[in-house]
């Protein structure tokens, strides 16, 4: 098996995983996101994609070669 991060990916793995990544904390965390946005008067698109990447790097991405 082999063990690789996020960064050891290629980028259209790296796009589709982020995309994955963004529904799931979306799914998880949007009504708390967006009440955050709107308090701080913050963009919601980028703290969903911040969220999203540090999503992804809470991930063990295991492959069998």
């Amino acid at each position: 098996m082999i063990h690789l991060n996020y960064n050891n990916l290629d980028d259209e793995t790296q796009q589709r995983l982020l995309s994955m990544s963004k529904k799931d904390v979306e799914k998880r965390f949007g009504k708390q996101l967006r009440n955050y946005a709107r308090e701080h008067y913050k963009n919601y698109q980028s703290l969903l994609e911040e969220e999203a990447i540090r999503n992804l790097y809470n991930y063990d991405f295991v492959f069998k070669v």
